[in-house]
Order: C-alpha cells, then structure tokens, then sequence
C-alpha cells in the first residue's frame, strides 16, 4: 500500500485520534527546546499533541497540519497558538523566520528530500529541528505483541529510524536521546487507540475486526493485563535533534 494513502487514512479522525493517541512527555520538549525561543513551527502538528508542549517554550507558536479535521481540534485547545493548513514539503512561512522546527510522530510521512530543503528555508542559520516519535517499550511483551498484530513487517524501531538519521540534507546532526515514560490507559481506550493507526484505518471491515480480536486475545493471555480494566503502559520516546548548516 502507497505511503501517500496511509498518511491520508488520518485526515478525517481529528476527535478520535485527540482522545485515544498518547501524549510526549515535557521531557522532550526541553531536550529540543532548553531555552525559551522566539518562534517555534510543529510540523505535522495533528491534533496538538505536542504543540502544547511547546506554548510555554516559545513567544510565538505556529501549528503547521495538512488535515483541517486535525487542525480543528487543535484551535479548539490552543486557540493562541498559529494554526495553518499546509504540508510540510511547502509552508507558507517567510525564509528564515522561526528559529526552531519540531516534528512528532511525523517525519516518516513527508518526502524527506522536500521538507528537508522547506525545512531549512523558513529556519534561521544555526535553527534547531527535533524529531520525536513515541514507540512501544522493548520490555513491555503485550503491548510489542499487539504492535505486531497493527505491523507485523514494521518494527517501531525500524519505522524511526528509516526515518530520522544522522545524515539529513541541510542538517547537523547533533544528539540523539531516548526518554522512558509510561500512561495509566483503560483497556478499552487501548483497543480505541489501535483502532487510530494507519493500518486498521485502511482495512476492510472483516479484516479489521479479526486484528482487533487478536489484540484482544493478547490482552487476555497476558498476566499483566488479563482481567484487567486498566493498567501501566510503558512508553518510550526517542528524540533526535539537528541543527541548520
């Protein structure tokens, strides 16, 4: 299936993919942001996930999102922060303009060789960009479990890392940190969450509802989590930050 198609499965789910996707931790946004900024442009900003993360680390905030359904849950929480309909791979930023460019959970989507070269335009020489992607904790067996039901060819590792790299056109890599943090979740908005992710968006209704039983099967086979209305998930969130050549 094309990656094009998948990115678009998200455009229409702005409510549900708000309620059921996890957060980042601050962490992360102080590891891309130490200080506070002039402008700071979220790429690929979804719902604000991450952009309100950065509303204190910042004076001006910019939300950049070619979904309005997810821009619209976003000026629906952020009504301060800048929301403007575009991709990433043409931002209708002047050149040099913001000093720093953050991109969560994203980055794989775009065409790595245009939103690179934007990228560099609307930042100022020396502007920092930071990408972040939460992934699954390798110890945590029932949840690496049900990722495989969700992308049994595609590690979470493998989606990050084919994406962000120490070699990016334009780009000084710098550092690359990983931050362990975990959620409280209920078992039903953890089913609610799988069904946010690109590849049961786009599967036909029978195959669907058999991934969701999997899941299901998992959760009650598993000693952590059977019987259980809610528990601890363990996150990871890996950030790679890069400075502007």
């Amino acid at each position: 299936m094309q990656k094009q198609e998948l990115a678009k499965s998200f455009e229409s789910i702005g409510e549900e993919y708000d309620r059921f996707r996890p957060g980042f931790p601050d962490a992360a946004a102080a590891e891309i942001l130490p200080a506070r900024v002039g402008s700071v442009v979220d790429l690929g900003a979804g719902t604000g996930k991450f952009t309100q993360r950065l509303v204190t680390r910042a004076d001006r905030v910019v939300a950049v999102e070619p979904s309005v359904a997810m821009l619209d849950v976003l000026r629906a929480k952020l009504p301060d922060v800048e929301a403007i309909v575009a991709g990433a791979e043409s931002m209708p930023l002047p050149d040099s303009s913001v000093d720093a460019v953050t991109v969560a959970q994203a980055f794989h989507w775009f065409d790595r060789e245009t939103a690179c070269a934007e990228i560099a335009r609307v930042l100022v020489p020396g502007g920092t960009l930071g990408l972040l992607w939460n992934h699954s904790d390798p110890d945590c067996a029932w949840d690496r479990a049900c990722h495989r039901v969700a992308h049994p060819a595609v590690t979470d590792e493998d989606a990050t890392t084919d994406s962000a790299a120490e070699e990016l056109p334009g780009f000084t890599f710098e550092r690359r940190t990983e931050i362990a943090w975990s959620e409280n979740i209920t078992r039903a908005d953890y089913i609610s969450r799988w069904l946010t992710v690109s590849s049961f968006l786009v599967a036909e209704e029978e195959t669907r509802a058999q991934m969701v039983a999997q899941l299901e099967a998992i959760l009650d086979a598993h000693p952590q989590t059977a019987g259980q209305s809610q528990f601890a998930l363990p996150m990871r969130t890996d950030v790679f930050i890069y400075t502007a050549s």
